[in-house]
């Protein structure tokens, strides 16, 4: 078994989806490993990551709102030291993914025709964010 390991750093705009998957498979393409298992993990307690449908981004439209309406940046948050966008963050990663495994094989991710990996902004402001892949298999 083999086990190789990247860092992706991703600049995002704000509050939304960033679809991250050409940048993953640009990476997954050069390991050399047809069978495996891919472990992608962000590095933020604010953003987080989720596979969704790539199709229609009304999709992601709906998801942005249904995360607005589940930790609303108005409600009086006990932590507010970071600004009134920074608690939500925090729920909303707790309610999406901060890791994921995706099969490999042939050397690809096995996700589904309308499937992609995002990262979901969830602060008010661009950060950069760093994404952990971690590839193991043969």
């Amino acid at each position: 078994m083999r086990q190789n390991q990247h860092i992706l750093t991703i600049a995002t705009a704000g509050p939304g989806m960033t679809d991250i998957t050409a940048e993953i498979a640009d990476w997954l393409g050069g390991q050399q490993i047809d069978c495996g298992l891919l472990t992608v993990f962000i590095r933020h307690t604010s953003a987080s990551l989720t596979i969704q449908e790539n199709a229609d981004p009304r999709v992601q439209a709906d998801l942005m709102d249904a995360l607005d309406r589940l930790a609303p940046r108005d409600h009086p948050y006990a932590h507010a030291t970071e600004g009134p966008d920074d608690m939500p963050a925090h729920i909303r990663s707790m309610v999406t993914a901060t890791s994921l495994q995706v099969p490999v094989a042939n050397g690809a991710m096995l996700l589904g025709t309308w499937q992609g990996v995002y990262l979901v902004e969830h602060r008010d402001r661009p950060h950069r964010r760093e994404i952990v892949l971690h590839l193991s298999g043969e």
